[in-house]
């Protein structure tokens, strides 16, 4: 994996708390009204895996996921490439929202990363 600067990972380590804290607001509304909650529940497993791949490969801390939960999870980040994206040429250069997209796309591309390079070994 590239090296990456402390800031860089401390950023993504929060880019993806905030990323959890997000979803798990939202799978607890949806929940709530009765909501299909699939896709939710789908998306915040694999940003769980993602954090966790990231802080096994800066930290050491180990992870509990098998080759499958890395191959799901890998699919469901790139997955949400396409809508962050398209956020990110809609917001204002400059603005905080552009920021905070900018910082996720970074980390989700780096925990897509650290996945690849685990799957490799």
């Amino acid at each position: 994996m590239e090296t990456v600067s402390s800031v860089d990972k401390l950023e993504s380590i929060k880019s993806f708390q905030s990323t959890i804290r997000k979803l798990e607001n939202a799978l607890s509304q949806m929940t709530q009204k009765g909501a299909n909650t699939t896709l939710v529940k789908k998306r915040l497993k694999a940003v769980y895996i993602g954090l966790a791949i990231l802080e096994n490969v800066w930290n050491q801390k180990p992870h509990p996921y098998t080759q499958e939960d890395l191959a799901e999870a890998r699919n469901v980040l790139t997955g949400l490439f396409p809508s962050i994206e398209n956020m990110y040429a809609k917001s204002k250069a400059g603005s905080p929202q552009r920021t905070l997209l900018a910082r996720r796309i970074k980390s989700l591309k780096l925990a897509v990363q650290a996945i690849d390079d685990l799957s490799n070994e």
